[in-house]
């Protein structure tokens, strides 16, 4: 099979994805109600979709095309309000967070289709730990060129990604001592990790010729890396994002990424090479553990530095480009938690040090989805 064309898209628009848990008002673990939220999501005509995910307590929605951080946030505000009104209906909440904090992955049920299926039946168990919830967003590229060009600038701000949406410390009940958590699981698939060097698209068909020419790719679905192309929307798409507790939260993180991709555009400010890629893992790692409090390695100069003046150094560098896009705001509010080192993560953990119970801190993260005061 041979990749599609790299389809045109408007640059720098965005486009979210929001994976969001399911709970059930009793114990606040996560409910098997998927189908009857899409059953009843239907009746209302909404921007973006909402279609089901792995297992059958998960639910995906989707923005359409967006201008800017605020549109993403006017397509997410009806979404999100017909998710809490159909889940009111069924007695179950509709929460944020990159992974449930207490919910055993053997109970999980693979949602009924045909690819979730197949994917279970390929990887086993890691299907049901796949109960992890995460944003995406897709950026819109120039041409397919300029789009693996995007990409590999992106990757080094992996870590600014990971540790501003960090939202995931628990996993079955304990305290992981990570930040994100949920990006372990993501690790265990063999297809994981970062995307091959390519820079021209050229470059990019041969590689996806040779892995299909091997039978274990057969799509780019196929491909789970930190950021893909997505020729046929004409973007990449980031996916390292643990699934934020508020829709504000996801808005002003896909602002931040299209003040970087305008940044990139405009400015040409580096450069990406092979040996960007020598620290890539420790940085990653360093901002799922540790979070704000990660240590980030300068990949072209070898520096050391605390992750969060890396990322408010950045956002002073982009401030232009943000006001241009609209994204100011967004910036602002990101830029407000990184100086107080704060993310979702550490709110969940403040909840639990305050609430002991961890189903109180799920209904309490339920409440803040819907938009209560925190």
């Amino acid at each position: 099979m041979s990749l599609e064309a790299f389809n045109h898209s408007e640059p720098l628009t965005l486009g979210v994805e929001l994976e969001l848990q399911l709970v059930n008002t009793n114990d606040y673990d996560l409910a098997p109600y998927a189908e009857d939220m899409l059953r009843l999501m239907k009746k209302t005509p909404l921007p973006g979709s909402v279609v089901p995910e792995m297992t059958n307590s998960m639910i995906e929605i989707s923005t359409g095309i967006c201008h800017s951080a605020s549109e993403v946030l006017g397509q997410l505000t009806p979404i999100r309000d017909a998710l809490v009104k159909s889940a009111d209906k069924l007695n179950i909440a509709v929460v944020g967070g990159g992974t449930h904090p207490f919910q055993q992955w053997h109970e999980r049920r693979i949602y009924d289709k045909p690819r979730f299926r197949e994917l279970s039946e390929l990887y086993g168990y890691l299907s049901k730990q796949f109960t992890i919830f995460g944003q995406h967003v897709h950026i819109g590229c120039p041409d397919a060129d300029a789009a693996l060009l995007m990409l590999h600038r992106m990757s080094r701000y992996i870590p600014h990604f990971i540790a501003l949406s960090a939202s995931s410390p628990y996993v079955q009940g304990q305290d992981t001592a990570f930040d994100s958590a949920r990006l372990n699981s993501v690790f265990a698939f063999p297809l994981s990790g970062r995307a091959p060097m390519a820079l021209t698209w050229t470059d990019f068909e041969a590689y996806f010729d040779k892995m299909t020419r091997t039978g274990v790719v057969k799509s780019m679905k196929d491909f789970y890396w930190d950021i893909r192309p997505k020729p046929e929307f004409g973007t990449i798409e980031i996916r390292v994002f643990d699934t934020p507790l508020t829709i504000e939260r996801a808005a002003a993180l896909a602002g931040y990424v299209q003040s970087l991709g305008a940044w990139f555009l405009a400015d040409q400010p580096f450069m990406p090479e092979e040996d960007d890629y020598l620290v890539y893992t420790y940085n990653r790692f360093q901002a799922c553990r540790f979070g704000m409090d990660a240590v980030y390695v300068d990949p072209a100069t070898g520096d050391h530095m605390p992750l969060r003046e890396h990322i408010l150094k950045t956002m002073d560098k982009i401030a232009s480009h943000a006001a241009m896009q609209g994204a100011s705001s967004a910036m602002h509010m990101l830029r407000t938690e990184v100086e107080a080192s704060q993310n979702d993560a550490r709110w969940l953990r403040q909840r639990q040090s305050e609430e002991q119970l961890l189903a109180e801190v799920s209904r309490q993260a339920a409440q803040r989805f819907r938009g209560a005061p925190a």
